[in-house]
């Protein structure tokens, strides 16, 4: 443990796999208290009881609007504070827009977008009133690159592009910093959804990359020393061409 973070607190949306179960990992083994932010509350309570006693289930569908504008007292009841937060949490849907449905497209652009932002106002008094704290948004090389395969995933995370490059700028002045991280292809339950077919082409090409190397570009963007922001960081495995 190189103990970075040690005395800060954390907390992750959808912390129970992929890119947040490693980021989780990783803060915690730098020393950070962390929440761990999901609905599947077995594998929370699995999770918690393997890293140790500085890891926190907090079971939230959301999903669920009121529960999410409710998570902070719920988070500084565990932890005491809260340092980072990190708006993870996300759902996928590809294909072409005239075979979709718009039910599956709902749910996907309300997690995307409006229960991350909920999230994030959630949690913002806290850091504005202590002047500090570290947000991240989980968005995609999908926000600024249209992917053709994806138009609705590619909506949504050009819109978490722009609220964190509008919100970030409103929170200068509060010395609280904003930044998101877009990985390309991660090896995760949302890529359930690729056709078998892609994701042999994509594994043979190695256009496919773990969720530790995203969560250690996470933990750059919250070691930087105060006064710099990392905005927007691109990940992208070497053999993806788009």
């Amino acid at each position: 443990m190189n103990e970075a973070l040690k005395g800060k607190s954390a907390a992750i949306t959808g912390a129970a796999s992929g890119i947040g179960l490693a980021c989780a990992q990783a803060l915690y083994a730098a020393g950070a208290e962390v929440v761990l932010i999901d609905r599947d509350e077995k594998k929370l309570d699995e999770i918690c009881s393997e890293l140790g006693n500085r890891v926190h289930p907090l079971n939230v569908d959301l999903l669920d609007g009121e529960a999410v504008s409710a998570i902070l007292p719920r988070i500084l009841g565990l932890t005491g504070g809260l340092d980072v937060f990190h708006a993870n949490a996300g759902a996928y849907v590809g294909g072409a827009v005239a075979d979709g449905d718009p039910d599956v497209w709902d749910k996907v652009l309300n997690l995307n977008t409006n229960a991350a932002f909920r999230s994030v106002h959630a949690v913002l008094p806290h850091m504005i009133e202590k002047k500090s704290g570290d947000i991240i948004f989980t968005s995609s090389v999908a926000g600024v690159i249209p992917v053709i395969w994806e138009p609705i995933y590619t909506a949504s995370k050009f819109a978490v592009q722009a609220f964190v490059h509008s919100t970030r700028r409103q929170l200068i002045e509060h010395n609280v910093r904003m930044g998101a991280v877009l990985p390309g292809p991660v090896i995760t339950a949302l890529l359930d959804d690729w056709p078998r077919a892609k994701m042999e082409e994509a594994l043979a090409a190695k256009a496919l990359m773990e969720a530790k190397e995203v969560a250690e570009c996470v933990m750059f963007m919250i070691t930087r020393p105060e006064g710099v922001v990392i905005r927007d960081i691109t990940i992208l495995p070497h053999g993806l061409d788009m």
